[in-house]
């Protein structure tokens, strides 16, 4: 998983409330097995008209939000199933954080353990950054957990073991292969005809 400390990059509105699973990734597109490829589809009703063409009035087909990598959102954002999926066609379209005014707690945790940072601020903040030109970059300092743009900081909570993983690039693995060598050694003393 990719460390995450300071990042910079442009964010893209889209302020809805509400926005579940199935709209992040609909149901129909679940069926690979690899995390990678599903960014085509993220949004998929709303991005795409039903010839497949991308919809001009959804917000992530406008140009001057292209290359954006930080989605600012309404509340309640990942309700509905426990698909990781959402959190994988996220990551897949480009995105590195979501802020929102809260999170369904499955999809946090999805969230955090692909290493996509969600972070919660409060409604008025979030209007004044989905108010900002497009080219403002936001600047997210995971370590010291704040959100700054212009001459603005913001603070946000998180977890501190969520925040250890994010900032050293852990995940269930990672942390795994952090015990390597006494593995290896628990490996030594199993019995041959155990193996």
């Amino acid at each position: 998983m990719r460390a995450f400390t300071v990042y910079q990059g442009r964010s893209v509105p889209f302020m809805n409330d509400n926005i579940d699973t199935d709209q992040i990734i609909p149901k129909s597109y679940l069926k690979r097995i690899e995390k990678a490829g599903f960014g085509e589809f993220l949004f998929d009703d709303w991005r795409y008209l039903k010839d497949r063409t991308p919809n001009p009035d959804f917000v992530l087909n406008e140009a001057k939000y292209q290359g954006a990598t930080i989605l600012v959102a309404g509340d309640n954002f990942g309700s509905g199933s426990s698909r990781e999926h959402a959190a994988w066609a996220l990551m897949d379209y480009g995105f590195v954080a979501v802020i929102a005014g809260s999170f369904s707690d499955i999809f946090y945790m999805n969230a955090t353990k692909n290493g996509l940072l969600p972070i919660v601020l409060p409604l008025e903040v979030r209007k004044a950054i989905a108010d900002l030109p497009a080219e403002t970059t936001l600047t997210i300092d995971l370590p010291n957990q704040v959100v700054q743009f212009n001459d603005q900081r913001h603070s946000f909570a998180i977890d501190r073991t969520w925040k250890h993983k994010l900032i050293n690039g852990l995940d269930e693995i990672g942390i795994t292969l952090q015990s390597l060598q006494q593995i290896e050694d628990y490996e030594q003393t199993i019995p041959s005809y155990w193996q």
